[in-house]
């Protein structure tokens, strides 16, 4: 048996009457013709995915976080190097 796939205008639909809550989930699901759990999972996956849009999205979030690590190594290299050259110089003395 093929599974069906549900085009995600369809999933939208749904997860935003099952939000709203002026239907039961048995309700939406009878009218759109999918099984009741679908309606709780589209909704959950709608609720989780909310703080992304109005928030830094993770990639953004990682590309950040991967430029602000690549400062912090780079200038701790130029630390290290000036330490380097402080100790070699002042062992002379």
């Amino acid at each position: 048996m093929k599974r069906k796939n549900y085009s995600k205008e369809l999933k939208s639909k749904v997860a935003i009457a099952a939000i709203k809550g002026n239907q039961t989930v048995n309700e939406i699901a009878s009218e759109f013709g999918i099984h009741a759990s679908l309606v709780n999972r589209w909704k959950k996956a709608a609720l989780e995915a909310i703080p992304l849009v109005f928030g830094k999205s993770q990639a953004k979030q990682a590309k950040t976080n991967e430029i602000e690590r690549d400062r912090l190594y780079q200038k701790v290299g130029q630390l290290q190097v000036e330490l380097d050259w402080l100790k070699k110089n002042t062992g002379h003395l």
